[in-house]
């Protein structure tokens, strides 16, 4: 007889169990669903509201009802809609609650795109009128054409001692507007050209080696062709060994009519042509 009731116990027992499941699922529903205040609850709650708070909240209704009104189905806001939903927003306490056309995320995207274009109205550069004089002016370039050394630092120096205060930027501005004088002097190509096959030029240079110690390498170019005419390698480079370096260079007769060198002291009386 155990076993013939113990089918009914445990069907009871399935049915209260997911009896039980329907319950607490609606429950949890219930905590998670928005709260929708009543008639009634509302109205006790605004008795302790503020008169200003009231017609507020009033004025963005209408607003709204206005809208909706206008035009069946989605309504589509102009840029004065939404301009008067965002002021009447700015000064209702509980805008989110009473907004109903649009979705609150939405009005607060209008706000920032306002806000980033009266940033941008405001930061936009209008034309003013020219604040330096133009005696300072016409004296900022004069200075400039007379004395070609001088840079914007130098001329604001000049100007304080005269008693006049000019920006640093300014200077600048008005010397990148001085006239570009053409070059009279001779230039490095064509002096290379007429005096290149005379010219030879020499100089050190360091170098390290996978241990770290330092190796000199000591060229000989010839300018003209920028051919290298000789090299050496050496760890203690010194005048004997340069002067070597430059008889090896030069055997045979050939030579130049000019080196170019720095004043190194490894340099010896050899290079002195």
């Amino acid at each position: 007889m155990a076993a013939m009731r113990s089918p009914g116990v445990s069907s009871i027992a399935q049915r209260a169990i997911a009896h039980i499941g329907c319950l607490v699922q609606g429950f949890i529903k219930a905590l998670l669903r928005p709260a929708s205040a009543s008639t009634l609850a509302t109205a006790v709650l605004d008795l302790s509201r503020s008169k200003a708070d009231l017609i507020a909240e009033n004025a963005l209704l209408r607003h709204q009802l206005a809208l909706l009104k206008r035009q069946s189905g989605r309504p589509k806001l102009s840029q004065s809609d939404r301009l008067h939903l965002l002021l009447l927003a700015k000064v209702t306490r509980t805008w989110r609650q009473v907004l109903m056309i649009v979705q609150p995320a939405t009005l607060l995207r209008w706000h920032r795109k306002g806000f980033r274009l009266f940033w941008k109205w405001k930061s936009h550069r209008r034309g003013r009128p020219q604040r330096t004089p133009a005696a300072t002016i016409a004296l900022i370039r004069r200075m400039a054409a007379e004395n070609p050394m001088w840079g914007a630092e130098r001329i604001r120096g000049e100007l304080l001692k005269l008693d006049i205060k000019v920006a640093k930027r300014t200077i600048q501005k008005y010397l990148d507007q001085r006239p570009i004088h053409r070059q009279t002097s001779q230039k490095w190509s064509t002096f290379l050209k007429t005096h290149g096959a005379d010219i030879w030029a020499c100089d050190f240079v360091p170098v390290v080696d996978l241990l770290f110690r330092q190796i000199y390498v000591f060229f000989i170019v010839a300018l003209q062709s920028r051919r290298v005419v000789h090299f050496g390698v050496t760890r203690s480079p010194h005048e004997i060994w340069a002067a070597q370096q430059f008889r090896e260079a030069t055997a045979g007769g050939r030579g130049p009519r000019w080196i170019i060198r720095d004043n190194d002291s490894k340099y010896g009386s050899a290079f002195d042509i």
